[in-house]
């Protein structure tokens, strides 16, 4: 009787057991996935501070944050907003793309103020007083740039030509064009440093920032026709309504299409490239008629040798966001420095500050020589 007794007791013990197995076992599955969330985070900071999220290879990426193949390391990875944020001040495979468009937004801000307080003087001590750092800045390189322009200028002011060319001028040619342009390239370069620091959060707002993104592009684009077409044609406002209204319904339609989540696949980036290359071509007819209206003037040279190097700085960037140059060659070696889209960041900047460069001789012309007399 106690054998069986004792028997029992076993039996019950050894059922306890099993019960237990099993609920540790369902407790580590239930519990299996986030542990591997902690898994990607390096250990606190000692003090039960924020947690550090570790960075990931391209084979750990979710599908749709796999862009380019040949960045073999120094992801993130659906890290929280907060962490993303603060990761501005951290080394990644993103940090330079961050940093060169923002760096360029801040100088195009600057040179913005710069020009406010020039042309509106009842704001530049408000101006002078909230942003003197960065506006002394870019003052600088305005400067800079101004020097290159001075010859082109002194000459549009004394050429005895120019004095016939029509009525004196009395005052100022509107300025709108010249600030809607530097409008469009500070959202463009804050829109892409944005998308740089933040889409490694979540898939919707990936997808939200790389629409962003794109809008900023052709934004950019669009923008960047409005100083030459509007001062150059000034005197023949046909033409402004029918060159501007044309760039501006292509930028549309380039925005309507890139929409679509399917042209934000890594797959399409040569769709997306040509959209834009397409965009930015359209701009050769307004520039042949352009400069066969304006053969004689002496700032044709100087104003051809600046939209020259923006749009070489343009296609050499798109050549090498086309074709992955150099990482392709050295899978891993460009990782955090050095790869392509990095070079294509800085030759967007070129293209803008040459772009820059010829507004001003445009809009300096304009403010010499008026419109014929009627």
């Amino acid at each position: 009787m106690e054998s069986e007794e004792g028997a029992t007791v076993c039996e019950c013990d050894h059922a306890h057991q099993e019960e237990a197995a099993a609920a540790a076992a369902m407790k580590e599955a239930g519990g299996g996935g986030k542990r591997r969330r902690k898994q990607q985070r390096k250990g606190g900071d000692g003090g039960g501070g924020r947690k550090k999220y570790a960075l990931v290879s391209y084979h750990e990426l979710p599908e749709y944050m796999k862009e380019n193949e040949f960045i073999l390391n120094y992801y993130r990875s659906e890290w929280p907003i907060l962490n993303a944020v603060l990761s501005l001040f951290s080394w990644h495979n993103e940090t330079i793309n961050i940093w060169t468009h923002l760096l360029g937004f801040m100088l195009f801000f600057g040179l913005t103020l710069v020009h406010l307080g020039q042309y509106f003087p009842q704001v530049a001590d408000l101006i002078g007083h909230l942003s003197w750092p960065i506006s002394k800045v870019a003052e600088n390189v305005s400067s800079n740039i101004g020097d290159v322009l001075s010859g082109a200028a002194m000459f549009i002011q004394t050429n005895p030509t120019l004095v016939s060319y029509g009525v004196a001028v009395t005052s100022q040619t509107t300025r709108w064009p010249f600030f809607v342009f530097l409008a469009g390239a500070m959202f463009c370069l804050l829109s892409s440093s944005a998308c740089h620091l933040l889409s490694c959060h979540s898939h919707r707002l990936n997808l939200f920032l790389i629409r962003l993104d794109y809008t900023g592009i052709a934004v950019m684009i669009v923008v960047s026709f409005f100083p030459p077409i509007y001062y150059i044609f000034q005197c023949e406002p046909h033409w402004q309504v029918v060159y501007l209204s044309a760039i501006t319904a292509a930028g549309m339609g380039t925005v309507y299409a890139l929409m679509s989540p399917r042209l934000s696949a890594a797959r399409y980036r040569a769709h997306r490239a040509l959209l834009f290359v397409g965009m930015g071509l359209s701009g050769v007819v307004p520039a042949v008629h352009a400069v066969a209206v304006n053969w004689h003037e002496p700032c044709r040279n100087v104003t051809l040798a600046y939209e020259g190097a923006m749009a070489a700085s343009y296609l050499v960037g798109t050549a090498f966001y086309l074709t992955r140059v150099p990482e392709r060659w050295r899978p891993g070696a460009f990782d955090l420095a050095g790869h392509s889209h990095q070079i294509f960041h800085a030759l967007v900047i070129a293209g803008a500050l040459a772009h820059y460069g010829a507004a001003i001789v445009f809009l300096k012309a304009r403010d010499e020589m008026g419109c014929p007399a009627s």
